[in-house]
Parts: structure tokens; sequence; C-alpha cells
């Protein structure tokens, strides 16, 4: 008998992370490895921002804060939901947690039963599934296509909900496409989930400040404040601020439900680190003027990309709206063997060669939920960008 849980039996490690810690490797033994792999910008934390937590820490503001968040911080979000979404919430409805994967944990624990069942559109951020796993409840996936950007249509989310279903969890600009749903595309899947009182909606808005060529973001209790009383808005600071590392997510909802995620949180990690609470107040309160020019950056690194992608014979990659992803297909490729003799049978099989023969690491779309795929994080130099994209065009040209 094992001495490990029968739960670990359900999960998977997160591919994204397994790619980037296999491109390190290579690269500490010595490899030119260019890494496309991880979600994670570039850029630096904001100035402001860190100084901010200079000053905490000059302060003395060290010591444990409350499980779920500092006061400070919970007003900072409310500001926030107020003036980006005009949604009101008061600091009883906001939870602040270790990341924006805590915050999302924390409430699938919170109100997952066995038999439940969570909508997820593929292709989804890695980690989806196997946190409704891990709390006990079935993902539902519903599968999307290249031909309508990776967006879910009315109809797909309408044909995934059963009287089993406790929420939809929706993500946009997405990890792993940047596809960005416009407000009517949004409406048309709000005025399903009106017909279905039973659905609660998850929102996961971690990429809203990242949006390209007049793409407009909004979030589903913005577009439907009828499901306002059903809808647990999810965002944080690591992306648009640079702050990957400080750890700071958060949620605004119905108390009931944040009340619960308080206490599974506070049987866990508790709080989250003190600094990094009062440097995500800082961001979230302070200058935002460096967001535009970042995305000015974002902006060039995808057209790159999109560009030099789009050469390649049996490669089509669309243009994302948002977020710092490209999700090509590869289905002109298959079938097709490297020169080290590597059969291109599946998407996995491509990201593996790739990274083996040519010193590129990317993720495969197996991992996200759909193929055969495989998706590039343009969050890196132009130069990195251009080089890794020669390597792949060049790897490309090479299979028969």
């Amino acid at each position: 008998m094992s001495f490990l849980s029968a739960t670990l039996s359900r999960v998977k490690p997160s591919p994204t992370i397994a790619m980037t810690a296999k491109a390190a490797e290579l690269k500490a033994a010595g490899r030119d490895v260019i890494g496309l792999s991880a979600g994670e910008p570039d850029f630096d934390t904001p100035q402001n921002i860190k100084d901010a937590a200079v000053a905490a820490i000059a302060a003395g503001k060290t010591k444990y804060t409350a499980p779920d968040g500092i006061p400070e911080l919970k007003q900072a979000v409310c500001a926030k939901m107020r003036r980006d979404h005009g949604l009101e919430y008061t600091p009883a409805q906001v939870s602040v947690g270790t990341g924006g994967k805590q915050t999302l944990y924390n409430a699938l624990m919170a109100t997952l039963n066995e038999g439940d069942e969570v909508v997820i559109p593929a292709p989804y951020w890695v980690s989806y599934p196997d946190m409704v796993l891990l709390a006990g409840g079935t993902p539902v996936i519903a599968e999307t296509s290249i031909q309508t950007n990776f967006k879910l249509t009315a109809d797909q989310l309408e044909a995934a909900i059963t009287p089993k279903t406790k929420w939809f969890i929706f993500n946009s600009p997405s990890n792993p496409t940047g596809a960005g749903y416009s407000r009517e595309e949004l409406k048309e899947l709000t005025d399903v989930l009106l017909r279905h009182n039973h659905v609660w909606v998850m929102t996961d808005d971690m990429y809203e400040h990242l949006a390209y060529d007049g793409f407009e973001f909004c979030t589903p209790a913005q577009v439907e404040p009828r499901l306002y009383e059903r809808t647990l808005t999810c965002n944080g600071v690591s992306k648009a601020y640079a702050m990957t590392g400080w750890r700071i997510g958060y949620a605004a909802g119905p108390v009931e439900v944040i009340a619960a995620m308080r206490k599974i949180q506070s049987q866990s990690t508790s709080n989250p680190c003190s600094i990094s609470q009062w440097a995500a107040v800082e961001a979230l309160n302070g200058t935002q003027e460096f967001l535009a020019p970042n995305n000015e950056i974002f902006v060039r690194r995808r057209d790159l990309v999109v560009k030099m992608l789009n050469e390649i014979e049996g490669i089509s990659c669309p243009t994302s709206e948002g977020a710092f992803y490209v999700y090509p297909s590869i289905a002109g490729l298959i079938g097709k063997t490297t020169p080290a003799g590597t059969i291109i049978d599946s998407d996995e099989a491509f990201a593996t060669a790739l990274l083996e023969e040519a010193d590129v690491a990317v993720v495969f779309g197996a991992a996200f939920g759909l193929s055969p795929n495989f998706r590039v994080s343009y969050a890196t130099s132009d130069e990195a960008l251009k080089e890794a994209c020669t390597r792949i065009q060049r790897f490309c040209a090479s299979l028969v």
C-alpha cells in the first residue's frame, strides 16, 4: 500500500514548469537554449512599487497580517474594481491570496463537492483541471478551435452545462492563446449563464491590462450585472505589473464565498507576504503610466513572432488580442521526421525535439487541452525572439 495520498493520482505536475525546468537544466549544461515557455514578463517591477516595499520594510510592516489580506489592500482592490469596471465591492467581499493560483484553488476547495462539474474551455491554463480534481470536482472540457480564434461559442457553453455544473471558469485574455473576448462575444456567453441559475462564474482576469490593437477588456459581472451575485472575479498583480515573484492574487465576490476561502487559507498558508501586500497596494493605487509603453513592446514582439511563424510551411499562427502568448497549430507538420529520426506524431514530440535538436523551449499543446499546437511566450527580448523563431524556421525546414 502506497504511503502517498490517492489524491495525487488525479493530478499531474505542471507541464509549463516542467518544460522551463528542463530548459534550465540544458542551459546549465552549457547549451544555448532560448526559453519561450515561461509566462513571465522580462520587465523589472516598476520603481514606485519597489520603493513602497522598501518603505514597508523600513516601517516595520513585517508581522503577520489578517489571513486574507491587509485592509489597505482590500480597499485598493475595491477602488480598482470601481474604477476599471464600475463594480462595487466592500472589503468583506475581497480575498487576497499568495498569487492568483492560490486564490482560484481556495475558491474551488471551498465550494466543490464530489460530483460537482466545472466547465473549462480548451485550450486552458494547465492548472484549472487539476485544481478541480484536487478539490474533488469533475472538469468538463469544452473544446474550441482555431476557426473561432480559440473562443468558446454560446452553443458550446450551452452544450457543456448539466444539472451538475457548479462553475464556469472564464479566462480572457487567454493563457495560452492570447484570445480576448469582445463585449459582444462575452454577452452571448452571459446570456447562456442567465438561463442556468445554478452555474457560478469564476473569472481569471490576470491579463486584463495586456490588451492590444484597440481590444477593450471587460469582465462578466461588468457585462451582465445580473450575474454579480454568482460571480467570483479573480485577478492579481503578477503579469501587468511584472510582479510574478511577489505572489499576490485577489478575488472579489459574494461574502459567503469569500468567508469560506478565508477559512481555507487560514488553515493552509495564512497571510500572503506582508511586504508584497504593501507593494500591491502601490501597484493598484499608484501610477499606471508604464502599462501603455510596455504594451507597445509586447505588440512589437507579438507581430515579430506571428510573422516569422506564419512564414513556416505547416504552421498556422493566429494573432492574439492580449496577454503575451500565441498558440500556433502544427497540423501541417504531423507525420514528418526530424534529422535525428524523431517522428513528429504529436505536439509533445514536436516540442521535445525542438528543445533537444534546436535549443528552443516551448510548451506543447496537449498540456493545455487542445492539439496539435504549441504555446510561445513572447515575454522576452526582441533579439531572443528573432533568434528563436529563426531556429524554429530552420528546424521545421529540416523535417522530411
